[in-house]
């Protein structure tokens, strides 16, 4: 029987009952491991039924590299059904066979990367929607049951988290609220000041900026602002509590979680946003007497002037009022989505991010309907 070469690495013997496969060499990784294609094509015109014995005489030094060939050896011999004899391995290597096919490989274990049909996706995305409507409704019962408690003297939450919610979603909020506040009202009178300047009417630039900013803008962005800023916070807070299990540890104490954690976070910020579009209101309207008083020479008097005689207190009402459901909507959804978290840290940052897009949605829907109402109301 010729014996192989060194660079080849091995070589078959073909017979007609029994073939012979003869390695040598290092069969490591550094070393290289030779192409198994062309011997794997030679064994499938073998004769079925036959035998292949593996002739280890000139094999040096072996690692997984040497394992991996066999394994395919294996699976091509048995596809062709050719028997093995592997009793001329090294004793390492048959038992690592026997060890590695020991067990067959369940079916379906590996995962299957397909597209799911339409009519699938669209019934998940239904019980989906259906699972959080059930857990929204029981949240929100728990909430008002909550407020109920509270309204009684009956909470039981620490003082101290009130007033430090309280810290974060207003005095902490206040320096993004001027800077947005600000450029809107900027860019309000500047885009008013383009066209009004056309027909001489520059002075009507205080009531497009105090009409937009008492009634729409100053609330609106506030609560954006909010959802993106306290919202998340809030959601990625009591979803790190739930994958601590902290708030299973509350409820093991007998302490309402909705008391303990979301009760301070919902009061805080409804104390903070109507309080918040006051300042938002007067910093948009500060910022159009800057581009009137640059742009149209329109002193600060005679905006101010032009302001107080346009601009009633109903619409700053207006505004307030759609500041407390906006910061009602946003610590709800906050709440709610750090609450219903799931159990890792992916599910934080889902939470996370549902909680803006589902406060953002509520928002301008909300501010829809008031507007709405205002207008069937004369208002």
């Amino acid at each position: 029987m010729p014996q192989p070469t060194q660079d080849v690495k091995y070589q078959l013997d073909s017979g007609n009952s029994t073939a012979v496969l003869s390695l040598c060499g290092d069969w490591c990784f550094d070393a290289g491991i030779p192409q198994s294609e062309p011997l794997f094509a030679d064994l499938s015109r073998q004769q079925k039924n036959s035998t292949l014995q593996i002739n280890c005489e000139q094999l040096g030094k072996w690692d997984s590299g040497l394992m991996t060939f066999l394994l395919a050896l294996l699976d091509t011999c048995r596809q062709h059904k050719i028997a093995v004899d592997t009793s001329q391995l090294p004793v390492g290597a048959q038992k690592l066979l026997d060890l590695a096919t020991r067990v067959p490989e369940r079916k379906g274990a590996r995962r299957a990367v397909l597209g799911l049909p339409v009519l699938t996706r669209i019934g998940n995305v239904t019980i989906e929607m259906h699972r959080n409507w059930e857990d929204l409704l029981s949240f929100l019962g728990e909430t008002v049951y909550a407020v109920g408690n509270m309204l009684r003297g009956k909470a039981r939450f620490r003082t101290s988290d009130l007033f430090y919610q309280i810290e974060g979603a207003g005095p902490s909020a206040l320096a993004i609220i001027t800077l947005i506040s600000t450029l809107v009202g900027l860019i309000l009178a500047f885009v008013g000041a383009v066209q009004l300047r056309l027909f001489g009417a520059q002075i009507f630039i205080a009531d497009l900026v105090g009409l937009g900013m008492a009634r729409e803008m100053g609330a609106m962005m506030t609560a954006i602002i909010m959802a993106g800023r306290t919202g998340a916070a809030y959601a990625a807070q009591l979803g790190t509590m739930q994958v601590n299990e902290e708030i299973d540890a509350l409820k093991t104490m007998g302490i309402s979680p909705i008391e303990f954690l979301v009760l301070p976070r919902l009061m805080a910020l409804c104390l903070m946003m109507p309080l918040l579009c006051i300042y938002a209101d007067f910093m948009g309207i500060f910022g159009g007497a800057i581009v009137s008083a640059l742009m149209l020479d329109i002193s600060f008097f005679e905006y101010y002037q032009q302001l107080q005689s346009s601009v009633a207190l109903k619409h700053f009402l207006i505004g307030l009022i759609k500041a407390a459901i906006f910061g009602v909507i946003v610590a709800t959804s906050g709440c709610f989505r750090g609450m219903q978290c799931g159990r890792s840290a992916s599910a934080v940052g889902f939470a996370a991010t549902n909680a803006v897009v589902t406060s953002i949605v509520l928002i301008v829907v909300a501010d829809a309907i008031v507007t709405i109402i205002c207008q069937i109301l004369g208002y």
